[in-house]
């Protein structure tokens, strides 16, 4: 038995005696996402029956904490950032416009017309504002803001004052006008049910005063004088009564805009998604029901890349398509996305984001691959994808719905640089990919086969737990395909006592570094650029405090590396004279002694050994980006000639150490 609800399902499979939870699976019914310019920028949307929602796009910490929030509006939005200055956010309710401080959480109202809204059939209405009102603000003008009834209207002071400028924008058919919302049954007219009105207002980004308008009975119109005059530029072969769902005006071309339609309410399933290249005055259907998008499923949004003209993103009533070709062509790009209608979706630097009607916001991690993907690369062998800038950020990636951080814990990338690239067949070999400093020195090398951990050793207090094995080192996947590999920002971390580098290694300074991909015999190199996170920057620490901690980082994973050697020695000549007689029973002797200085004893809060002084001091400032402190660098001193003259007493036993001379060679 299955019970469904606005919140979710609940399974039973005993007849109705026991029932699943509804927090498996994000429910949340979505009607547009906004982003903010922030790092790491947040996501806004408003959820039906429920608030308004903020969301960050990654962890704003280095926990796993929800940090999700609401704003102003209710669940029907718009809910959208003031361009920069986030505290500012704008949000509606049902046709009812507000402005709110994050600061203060006060929301100040400004409603256009300052009209009830309830109970009213639309004739009697000042102004016709629907449940999801579009509200746009201006590309080149922060406080300027459109906002929808029939009209469109603006304000140039965030809602204090509203001007008019524009006629009725829809076809407003006279038989319409006295319509009840829910007759003959219920009578349901709580101040959104209303039509026709407009449903979606979006201004040029490449020429000023250039607005695009689409009502939910059908017209399109647009003005390029900032709304002095307007033109209804309506395809004449598209069906009246349709719903504009979304616009989008080009990002490249001024003359250029994109409309997604739907018909379905009445009873026509077919998708609409219409071009022009000259403001309107000749369209071209770009969905014939035989070029991908399938002639039943309805179009709901479309969105242009704005790092590479005619690469389109269509989100429809059962999922997500893309076209390299300006429309022309159509295939799926459903991915991992739930079979879902698509109300909304946004290109952010470089991210896909996407707002569904019953699955929450979704996000694409870097689109970098799509906006280099040509014929000539699904032809070749092998192409490495020039990455994306990557931020040195630390926070903990995974998660998700119910994986134990909580019932709205999202799920994360992992940190680091995305780095990826297109295999044209399955490889034969191992494929390796190789990290390079700017210089073109090794940082760190990566292979698709399985490498041994090194063995780790406990450091800090609870030395009674002995040594642990470290993570292995991530593989590079090597599918015939598209293939995602994400460098942590890492350099190997400390040896372990057979010279195999762990993990935990320094993270790596800002800066340019390559990426160097070899697969069949093919090699292809990539440069990699490294950001300092702006939020470290904010908070005082500067390129010099990152490098001269880096600096500080190996030197004392270096020293960890020693250390961790010098153990594997003297436990190596122990077990060798275990049964020793006479003078090599002196030995023995002597290296216990070291290895007491050296160990410590596997007793709980037992006095530590050098090797914990030394693993617990790399600890220190491995965990932050942050300027070293004095008492750091001293301690690294005083440990350093402390295990010098341990190292130097056992080279006098046992002879130098070849191994830690090779290694470091």
């Amino acid at each position: 038995m299955i019970q469904a609800n606005d919140g979710g399902a609940n399974v039973s499979v005993n007849g109705g005696e026991t029932w699943s939870t509804q927090y498996n699976q994000p429910t949340a019914e979505i009607y547009q996402v906004y982003t903010d310019s922030q790092v790491p920028y947040r996501l806004y949307g408003a959820q039906q029956d429920n608030t308004t929602v903020i969301a960050p796009s990654l962890p704003l910490n280095s926990g796993q904490a929800e940090e999700w929030r609401t704003g102003p509006g209710c669940e029907t939005g718009p809910i959208m950032p003031h361009p920069t200055n986030p505290d500012t956010v704008y949000g509606s309710c049902k046709g009812q416009f507000s402005r709110m401080s994050l600061r203060t959480g006060q929301e100040k109202q400004y409603w256009v017309g300052a009209q009830s809204l309830y109970g009213n059939v639309p004739a009697d209405l000042i102004y016709r504002f629907q449940r999801v009102s579009p509200m746009e603000i201006s590309p080149w003008d922060p406080r300027t803001i459109y906002y929808g009834s029939q009209f469109v209207h603006r304000t140039r002071d965030e809602g204090v004052t509203w001007e008019k400028i524009s006629p009725d924008l829809t076809a407003n058919d006279p038989k319409l006008r006295n319509a009840v919302s829910g007759e003959p049954i219920t009578r349901d007219m709580t101040g959104e049910e209303v039509y026709p009105t407009l449903y979606s207002i979006r201004e040029s980004p490449v020429q000023r005063g250039v607005i695009w308008t689409g009502s939910n009975d059908g017209p399109f119109h647009v003005t390029r004088d900032n709304g002095v005059t307007w033109t209804n530029v309506t395809p004449p072969d598209l069906p009246k009564g349709g719903r504009v769902a979304q616009i989008e005006p080009s990002p490249h071309r001024a003359g250029s805009a994109y409309y997604a339609v739907y018909r379905y309410l009445l009873g026509d399933f077919e998708p609409y998604i219409y071009k022009t290249d000259d403001f309107g005055k000749t369209w071209t259907r770009l969905t014939t029901g035989t070029n991908g998008i399938p002639n039943d499923d309805p179009t709901r949004v479309v969105r242009e890349d704005p790092d590479r003209a005619g690469l389109l993103y269509a989100g429809t009533e059962f999922g997500m398509y893309v076209s390299f070709d300006d429309g022309a062509h159509w295939q799926s790009f459903q991915q991992n996305m739930p079979v879902v209608p698509i109300n909304d979706i946004k290109v952010f630097r470089k991210d896909l984001l996407v707002a569904t009607q019953g699955r929450s916001f979704w996000i694409l991690d870097d689109l970098t691959p799509l906006h280099q993907a040509t014929a000539q690369v699904a032809a070749a062998p092998l192409t490495l994808f020039k990455p994306r800038d990557a931020y040195r950020m630390r926070y903990q990636g995974g998660g998700g719905f119910g994986r134990g951080r909580g019932p709205s814990a999202p799920q994360y990338p992992p940190p680091g640089a995305m780095i990826d690239f297109y295999l044209g067949q399955s490889p034969t070999g191992t494929v390796t990919l190789d990290i390079l400093d700017g210089a073109g020195k090794l940082v760190r090398s990566f292979s698709s086969e399985r490498v041994a951990p090194a063995q780790g050793v406990a450091g800090g207090e609870d030395e009674e737990e002995g040594p642990r094995r470290a993570r292995p080192a991530p593989r590079v996947p090597k599918e015939q395909g598209l293939n995602r590999f994400i460098w942590d920002l890492a350099y190997p971390g400390p040896r372990d006592g057979s010279g195999r580098a762990g993990g935990n290694g320094p993270t790596a300074v800002p800066g340019r570094f390559q990426a160097r991909l070899t697969a069949n015999g093919v090699t292809q190199t990539q440069s990699l650029v490294v950001r300092e996170d702006p939020r470290i920057a904010k908070d005082g620490v500067t390129l010099a405090d990152l490098r001269d901690q880096f600096g500080h980082n190996m030197r004392v994973r270096d020293l960890v590396s020693d250390a961790n050697r010098a153990v594997a020695r003297v436990r190596e000549a122990r077990a060798r004279l275990r049964d020793a007689t006479g003078s090599a029973a002196d030995t023995l002797q002597k290296i216990s002694a070291l290895e007491a200085q050296l160990v410590t004893p596997p007793i709980r809060y037992s006095t530590p050994g050098l090797q914990a002084h030394i693993t617990y001091l790399y600890g220190m400032t491995n965990q932050a980006d942050q300027r070293v402190g004095r008492d750091a660098k001293e301690r690294y001193a005083v440990l350093r000639r402390e295990l010098d003259g341990i190292v130097s007493q056992l080279n006098q036993l046992l002879g130098p150490d070849r191994m830690n001379a090779a290694a470091v060679r």
